[in-house]
């Protein structure tokens, strides 16, 4: 059999799986896109200062090298237009139906396929169903009390409402994690006011950020091995992270060192700063944030950090819990994305009707962040602990891809749909959250984990850990009659 495949999402996870699938000769495939055009998150994130913790030469596909980045951490611009030229330059743009959005997708086990309603109101039978909605694509705002009668404007970070001139306006920052500290240097200039609610500090370290001239990028462009060495480089510094957080407590101890000493210096100026941005949670339970504009922003007079808890949103403002008003013009929410909740709000039926919820209703798990007991045929990209506490997900994203598309050939062997063992998966997670118990992401709250302690997010290895253990073993999996 030659199967169809329909894959959900066209960002870095749903481009790298569709040119893994073609590489390989599978060219029935099928790409939703609930926008316009191609992207995921650097299509939905274009607040001011938007770009990535990653430098760009390994944050990009191994086998699409850009000589032509035009810093080490690229804006969003740049990485989105990089999204657009690796889409037409492997043919993948002749795949995708823009504006359409899937709603559900079910497996029909009489004719061994999966049928997606998509929001057009029609179906679809596919053999394989992909998603590549990745972790950070639905925004989140807690639900504060008085949110709604809120009288200015008031947006999340990844929805920027850009028809909001914000000069000369009070302004509130509500969050302090790796969007706030992108936009806040940004948008201080310009407004009257800035008071940043901060619930957690993050950990900053230095960005040794830089500008790549037209003579680096002649370089890279006629000396490739000049930008591989740049992103191997960078591949052994992010992987440090993760060596640091799984392996090596005094490498942790001196990253701590060194962003104490880095965010120390910054707030000199602005006595008992530091006190308040200095995090109180062992050093990489949350993600490290890689800045040098963010902290002397806060130093600037018309800058305040406050610390108390938010007890209510008002009309003309936030109240916090020592019951005083903070008047604002603006609320901007810095506040993350649900990224507990895969595949939502997506409802995925599998095998005897069984709904994806509440096969996952007490955590997301799946076999290596991909497959899933009693759902055939269908496969997530960056999925369940998949994610990386230091490295890039696009290193990831490539052992998937490649998993995925051997999984497509053993598929086009059988002839019938494959499921995984659920004692495969059992053990597997069991592993993996064994793991994770004990890891440094357990000694805190953050994005990584459920309200009940489950980890769902991370990967407890480093990246190449990973890489080498995601192999499609056939002996894993059985037909299903």
């Amino acid at each position: 059999m030659t199967p169809s495949i329909a894959v959900i999402g066209s960002g870095f996870g749903g481009l790298a799986a569709v040119i893994e699938l073609k590489k390989r000769g599978f060219d029935d495939i099928v790409v939703f896109e609930k926008a316009d055009e191609v992207g995921g998150v650097w299509r939905e994130n274009t607040y001011p200062g938007a770009a990535c913790d990653v430098p760009s030469p390994f944050y990009s596909y191994s086998f699409e090298p850009n000589p032509r980045w035009p810093h080490r951490y690229s804006r969003q611009p740049a990485i989105l237009d990089y999204i657009r030229q690796v889409a037409e330059k492997y043919d993948v743009a002749r795949h995708i139906r823009f504006g359409t959005e899937v709603v559900s997708a079910a497996f029909d086990e009489v004719t061994g396929k999966w049928t997606v309603r998509v929001s057009t109101g029609e179906s679809v039978v596919v053999d394989v169903l992909v998603s590549a909605v990745g972790q950070l694509s639905r925004p989140v705002i807690p639900a504060i009390e008085g949110r709604e009668t809120f009288g200015g404007k008031s947006f999340h970070s990844a929805e920027w409402d850009h028809e909001v001139d914000l000069t000369g306006k009070r302004v509130a920052v509500i969050g302090t994690g790796a969007s706030a500290i992108q936009f806040v240097p940004e948008i201080q200039p310009h407004v009257e006011k800035l008071t940043v609610f901060q619930r957690s500090a993050p950990y900053i370290i230095p960005r040794m950020d830089r500008e790549f001239s037209p003579r680096h990028q002649r370089m890279f462009e006629k000396l490739p091995v000049t930008e591989l060495a740049e992103r191997g480089t960078w591949y052994g510094v992010v992987e440090g992270l993760s060596v640091a957080w799984v392996y090596a407590k005094p490498l942790a101890a001196a990253i701590k060192a060194v962003s104490k000493w880095h965010m120390r210096r910054q707030t000199k100026n602005a006595p008992g700063l530091f006190e308040k941005v200095w995090p109180d949670y062992p050093v990489g339970c949350k993600r490290i944030l890689f800045s040098d504009n963010y902290l002397p922003a806060l130093t600037e007079p018309n800058v305040e950090v406050t610390t108390a808890g938010i007890a209510e949103i008002t009309p003309t403002g936030v109240r916090t819990v020592d019951g005083r008003d903070h008047e604002v013009d603006v609320i901007i929410w810095g506040t993350g994305f649900a990224t507990t909740e895969f595949l939502a709000p997506m409802t995925i039926t599998g095998t005897g009707g069984h709904p994806l919820a509440e096969e996952w209703r007490d955590g997301a798990r799946a076999y290596f962040g991909m497959t899933v007991p009693r759902f055939p045929n269908l496969l997530v990209m960056y999925g369940p602990n998949t994610n990386s506490g230091g490295g890039s997900i696009i290193f990831f994203l490539e052992a998937q891809a490649a998993y995925l598309a051997r999984y497509v050939e053993h598929l086009a062997q059988a002839g019938r749909p494959l499921t995984v063992r659920p004692e495969v998966e059992r053990a597997y997670d069991e592993r993996v959250q064994a793991r994770l118990a004990d890891s440094v992401w357990s000694k805190c709250s953050s994005w990584y984990r459920q309200a009940d302690g489950r980890i769902t997010t991370n990967w407890p290895l480093l990246g190449i850990q990973y890489k080498q253990q995601a192999r499609f073993d056939p002996a894993d999996y059985e037909v299903v009659p």
